[in-house]
């Protein structure tokens, strides 16, 4: 017995030393040539799928055998292949491979190919540059960072919805915005609610609920090459967020804070000579300061007492720094915490984020809590299994209302010169149960005071994002991967008019929303995926797959009028209720394949998707959208000093679009609230079509990569040339018919243009690197077709508030065209004077686009040692702006113009009908009101701007100082966004300043919060 148990020891001990002899851990640095550590680097042992990969200061640790080798790959490096031979530490320099710079791209449904490799235009935005200095809709981050795309956002307060076009517009109304897709699963970008010429509030998108510390990066696919596998929803390009993963056999702990402070700035420019009055006369009571209060044709200011609206006196003179008063600092405070690492086999990552936010206006901002987890994980050595889940929970509190004057604060803005904002508070009278304090002559114009202090309008958010795949490798050349994409939201609005508004019945106010809805966007897919070198030269890639997409909305809203006790805000109290529910469900089934044949330098690729849309009649709700693209490397061929990397590539591709709505093809009947018990029932005033089809969008795209002198230098430019055919519009047709319009599927547009990325590194010296590039697009929208009739009626899709000019689809102008009514002239071009003085209306005139056709950036980064500075210019040209400050800014007597005439009258230049000289005197308080009402473009502005949008001044401590410390890392930033216009042609606003995301209303401007100057800090920590 004893022999026996001496004998198991022994084989025990034996067998630990074998193991031990054949599997050691192994550990080393991997560098380039400058001893730069190379972050990402896959360390596989061979013949085995055993690996892991280099951390951000280059480092790896992995276990293998004694007589084992390590293949060393990264993209655009030499792949190196080392025998361990027992040692225990193995550092590698990789040394730059000239015939393969190309780096990894996540293209369509998550494929990563080699940028070589591709035949269409791909930029990617490394995540780091969008959390730094922030934006709480980090899709506004990317203003002037991708050649191609033109980010506008609405000024509606934190988290508004940012309107974001790839190479133009293809919509005539919408939004025409790209597809959203996380970790390879589109997700939900539905804008929730935004303002019209009848005021609103701006409820967010889908993108504006993600973290901004949990993006490794964001590619954009800007062809229609390279969306077309993801159908209909990408027929305007595709934006690919890709979430950050932990590294395997490495745990890391990160800490990142980011604290900004948010200035109004004031963009006004009115006249301060004269003050608040009428008819040339300062107020005489408070009756008469009330109806003033909000006008500036009163006498000049001379510091004289005056009655107020507040019935006290108070000098005739400047008041004081209205706007800073009472617009506050807003901050904006985050906190993310992350943990992630792994083991040999999977890794993981999971961070906790917490956002407060308070806005410029009082009472005003935002909250949002955020967890997300990421885990894969190699169940065998051919079973993998990927996990991603994202939770938001978000709470909107009283998002400000824009555009008309009810319940917006924003009409500060036109108080008369003379007025100290603090006397319109608290904006009710305690003394008569909290009724509104009027401070003009219009109730609906509500004291702003009194938004700030009573107004509720409230959102909260629960939002779970999912994606789980796994793929199973039969061969190392084939897998199958299956996946299931869930985006889930549950939404609560709770708005209310106050108790005590002026303009309520009654002054009971009355509850406005109280709604509860829910979107679910579920998709699954499988992909079957080859991927095999049979030569040296020639690489076959290709996948088939299939796709099913579920989508459903449902809402439910209370509402109703006149709160019984006061400030109880219940549907309960509330003298009559009434309710709405809305439910739209779609499905779409498709099935896609595409293809990579490559020959050396030459790769041909195709792609293919059916789709069969629930939104259409059976008869023509599928279609088949193929592309196809070639990628030449040419600078394979050459030897050549200069030319480092050269590549010509060309694509062409076919796209669909169903209905924005579904149920556009049958009649289905609406059932209103019942009037003294009796149902009530409605059908659309849009005359349904059984005939629509899925409208198409063809794209032709040419262009070439060229890197010169070893990278410092690099090109990167496209043309491109796409037309809409089909567009599904609302044609107007006879109301006798009982309807207003009917669905069509009439509507053509096209877009042309040229994108250009100019990337130099000017200064490349020991440790001080200056990269500096311009990247710029110039394209030309033009409206093809609307209704096929031979002199085509514009489409109106929006206005503003003044409703003297809107926007239109114009057949052969660019879409959101702005239609204003200009001076009526004479054969010579002599403006027209009516007899009473005033320039007589003309013609309704498209006066230019509300979207610019030349927009870019200029991005600059300096690097020395452990400082880093980096600035960003961005500009937009060409593009006009419906002004509705502008318009008010004449009515009221504010604007500069005004000036002119005030103590004599104005004598207009022009010509009588008669074609006698115009010589009648109007006073001035009459003659601009009605200039301004007759001649709306007056109110049509050059909205083109050139801006210094961001500067991030960082620090980021050397190792040797955090040796002795628990900190791996520690980088100090401090940051400003928004920080200075450089030209402009608005004077009294921000070129910025506009209502809505929607095309319907691009460039309309009025009503909205100013834009704010942002100063921050950031600080990024990660532990050992």
């Amino acid at each position: 017995m004893r022999q026996t148990l001496q004998l198991l020891v022994l084989l025990l001990l034996l067998s630990h030393g074998y193991s031990y002899a054949q599997a050691s851990k192994i550990s080393g640095r991997i560098t380039n040539a400058t001893n730069e550590p190379l972050i990402g680097v896959s360390i596989v042992v061979s013949g085995t799928t055993q690996g892991t990969t280099s951390d951000v200061d280059g480092n790896y640790t992995l276990t293998a055998a004694d007589d084992a080798s390590l293949v060393f790959s990264y993209v655009g490096y030499v792949s190196q292949t080392v025998a361990v031979k027992g040692r225990s530490s193995i550092n590698i320099i990789m040394a730059v491979d000239n015939k393969q710079l190309g780096e990894v791209v996540v293209t369509a449904l998550g494929i990563k190919k080699d940028e070589r490799k591709i035949g269409y235009s791909v930029t990617k935005v490394d995540g780091g540059a969008l959390s730094v200095a922030r934006e709480t809709n980090v899709a506004t981050s990317l203003q002037g960072r991708v050649a191609g795309l033109n980010v506008g956002s609405t000024s509606g307060g934190p988290g508004s919805a940012a309107r974001l076009n790839i190479r133009g517009v293809t919509s005539f109304s919408g939004t025409s915005q790209p597809l959203i897709v996380i970790n390879g699963v589109p997700m939900d970008n539905t804008v929730r609610g935004s303002s019209g010429e009848w005021g609103g509030a701006d409820l967010g998108d889908g993108i504006s609920n993600i973290n901004p510390d949990d993006i490794e990066t964001m590619t954009v696919l800007k062809g229609s090459t390279a969306s077309a596998l993801y159908g209909a929803r990408a027929a305007n390009g595709v934006i690919q967020i890709t979430t950050k993963s932990g590294l395997r056999n490495k745990t890391t702990i990160e800490y990142n804070t980011n604290y900004q402070l948010d200035h109004a700035v004031d963009n006004r420019n009115f006249q301060t000579v004269y003050g608040q009055g009428s008819q040339g006369l300062r107020p005489t009571d408070q009756a008469s300061a009330i109806i003033s209060g909000n006008t500036a044709w009163g006498q000049k200011l001379d510091g004289a007492p005056t009655v107020g609206i507040d019935g006290q006196t108070h000098p005739y003179s400047l008041a004081g720094d209205n706007f800073h008063q009472f617009y506050r600092t807003g901050t904006s405070w985050t906190n993310t915490v992350a943990v992630s690492g792994g083991g040999e086999k999977g890794n993981y990552r999971l961070s906790l984020s917490n956002l407060d936010n308070n806005s410029i206006l009082r009472n005003s901002g935002l909250s949002r809590r955020t967890a997300t987890f990421t885990t894969a994980y190699d169940l065998t050595k051919k079973l993998s299994f990927n996990l991603s889940l994202n939770y938001i929970d978000q709470e909107d509190k009283n998002r400000p209302q824009l555009s008309d004057s009810p319940l917006n604060a924003n009409n500060i803005l036109f108080l008369s010169p003379n007025i100290d904002q603090s006397i319109l508070q608290p904006g009710y009278d305690v003394n008569k149960n909290g009724l509104e304090t009027a401070w003009n002559s219009d109730s609906y114009a509500t004291n702003p005071w009194f938004v700030v202090n009573q107004y509720v309008n409230n959102l909260s958010r629960k939002r779970l994002i999912g994606v789980v795949s796994a793929k199973y490798a039969f061969t190392d050349f084939l897998s199958l991967m299956a996946r299931t994409g869930y985006d889930y939201s549950s939404d609560r609005r709770f708005n209310v008019t106050p108790y005590g508004t002026l303009y309520s019945s009654a002054g009971e106010g009355g509850l406005d929303n109280l709604t509860l809805g829910t979107r679910l966007e579920m998709n699954s897919d499988a992909l079957l995926s080859f991927n095999k070198q049979f030569t040296q030269d020639i690489t076959v890639s290709a996948s088939v797959g299939g796709n099913y997409r579920y989508n459903r909305f449902e809402s439910s809203r209370l509402y109703g009028g006149q709160f019984i006790v006061p400030y109880l805000y219940t549907p309960t109290n509330l003298r009559n209720r009434n309710l709405e529910y809305q439910f739209t469900e779609l499905v779409t089934p498709s099935a896609y394949y595409t293809a990579d044949f490559t020959y050396k330098f030459l790769t041909l690729s195709t792609t293919g998707r059916y789709d069969r849309f629930s939104t259409l009649p059976n008869g023509n709700r599928s279609i088949f959208t193929p592309s196809v693209s070639g990628s030449f490397v040419f600078s394979d061929l050459l030897q050549s000093s200069v030319l480092s990397y050269g590549k010509l590539r060309a694509s062409y591709a076919k796209t669909s679009g169903e209905p924005a709505n579904p149920y556009q093809t049958n009649f289905y009947y609406n059932i209103g609230n019942p009037i003294n018990g009796t149902p009530r029932a409605s059908f659309d005033s849009r005359l349904p079509n059984a005939n629509l089809r899925p409208f198409s969008l063809r794209e032709f795209e040419v262009g070439t990569e060229l890197r010169f002198f070893n990278g410092r230098i690099g090109v990167d430019v496209a043309y491109f040339d796409r037309q809409t055919n089909g567009e599904i519009v609302g044609a107007s047709t006879s109301v006798a018919s009982g309807f207003e319009s009917r669905s069509v599927n009439l509507g053509a547009t096209r877009n042309r243009g040229v994108e250009a990325l100019l990337t130099v590194v000017p200064i490349k010296r020991g440790s001080f690197t200056w990269t500096s590039s311009l990247n710029f697009t110039k394209l030309k929208n033009e409206v093809l077709d609307i209704d096929q009739s031979a002199t085509p009626t514009p489409l109106q899709t929006g206005t503003y508030r003044p409703m003297n000019a809107n926007i239109s689809i114009v057949k052969g102008l660019p879409i959101a065209q702005i239609m204003a009514y200009d001076y009526k002239r004479d054969a010579s071009g002599n403006i027209i004077v009516g007899a009473n003085g005033v320039p007589l209306r003309g013609n309704l005139t498209p006066m230019g686009s509300g979207i610019a056709n030349l927009y870019g950036g200029w991005n600059n980064d300096f690097n020395y040692h452990g400082v880093n500075l980096s600035f960003l210019v961005d500009f937009r040209f060409n593009n006009k702006i419906l002004s509705a400050t502008e318009y008010y800014s004449y009515v009221r007597g504010q604007n500069q113009a005004t000036l002119n005439g005030r103590e004599t009258g104005v004598v207009a230049t022009g010509v009588t009908e008669t074609g006698a000289q115009n010589n009648v005197s109007v006073p001035a308080y009459i003659y601009y009101p009605q200039l301004a009402a007759n001649v709306s473009t007056l109110s049509v502005l050059d909205g083109s701007f050139i801006k210094f949008r961001q500067v991030v001044l960082g620090y980021t401590f050397n190792q040797s100082v955090l040796s002795h410390t628990p900190f791996q890392d520690i980088t100090l930033s401090l940051v400003g966004r928004n920080l200075f216009t450089i030209l402009k042609h608005t004077d009294n606003i921000d070129p910025e300043n506009t209502i809505s995301p929607l095309v319907a209303y691009a460039g309309v401007e009025g009503g909205s919060l100013p834009f704010a100057r942002t100063y921050g800090v950031t600080l990024n920590v990660k532990f050992k």
